[in-house]
């Protein structure tokens, strides 16, 4: 990671806060992660969901990617990446984040090409925690994936996030639930009571698909809402944007620890 003068990369308390410098141009701070998120969307972003801010117990920056749709997000059009990273710069030097994430996994088709042009860390899908959760499950235990939009799950996404073999991958897709499709569909409103159920349903149904299933994981930025459900129902650790953006968080922000001995 490159170094930035004067910025400030550590716990600041009232002992260590004498003389404080700015960055040049940095307008604002205290920020860990930065979220870009699809501009063009209708639908209910409900508590869990990574653009809505009572999700979180710390601060994020979110900014949506110019005149960005989801089509266009999915059908991965080449200048996605570049806007992207003209986004992250400003958001890097104006406003201080100190890591990268998006609110959709198909933002991973631009993660290799955005983490080499930045000097933060960048984790722009929640499928980059296909290897790690490879490294903590039982070897020879599969993956269920539950994804958004199946027919955009490609190779190409995966090998963006440094995905190759996809042997281990259970994928299940959600795209023509009567209920979850509102988000696809620009229909502005849906059943919350449904959307869980039906995203519960695809989860149990990849159970039943791959009795080995070691964990599941959440390819959408709008199924962590209905994570705690899928356990329940499940009874298999699930992984997803959100401890995604946790993991970024703890990272970049470490706090020393204090207590009685």
């Amino acid at each position: 990671m490159a170094y930035i003068k004067n910025r400030h990369f550590g716990y600041a308390t009232p002992e260590n806060m004498e003389w404080v410098m700015m960055c040049d141009h940095q307008q604002m701070s205290g920020y860990s992660v930065g979220i870009v998120y699809i501009e063009d969307v209708f639908y209910p972003m409900v508590p869990g969901n990574v653009v809505n801010a009572y999700t979180y117990d710390f601060p994020v920056r979110m900014r949506g990617v110019p005149g960005l749709d989801i089509d266009t997000l999915f059908r991965r059009d080449p200048i996605i990446g570049d806007k992207i990273i003209e986004l992250a710069e400003y958001m890097i030097e104006k406003e201080g984040i100190r890591a990268l994430c998006s609110a959709c996994g198909f933002f991973g088709n631009f993660h290799a090409q955005v983490a080499a042009a930045l000097d933060i860390p960048v984790a722009l899908s929640s499928l980059v925690q296909i290897r790690w959760i490879r490294a903590v499950i039982k070897p020879g235990q599969k993956i269920g994936i539950l994804t958004a939009d199946k027919s955009s799950f490609t190779d190409v996404l995966l090998e963006n996030v440094g995905v190759t073999d996809k042997s281990d991958l259970i994928v299940g897709d959600l795209r023509h639930g009567e209920h979850f499709s509102a988000i696809l569909e620009y229909r502005g409103e849906f059943n919350n009571k449904c959307v869980k159920e039906e995203v519960v349903a695809a989860a149990l149904e990849l159970q039943k698909q791959e009795p080995n299933l070691g964990a599941i994981l959440l390819e959408c930025s709008d199924m962590p809402p209905y994570a705690y459900a899928v356990q329940h129902a499940t009874q298999l650790p699930v992984w997803d944007f959100i401890t995604l953006i946790k993991w970024l968080h703890n990272g970049t922000t470490q706090k020393p620890y204090s207590g009685w001995i």
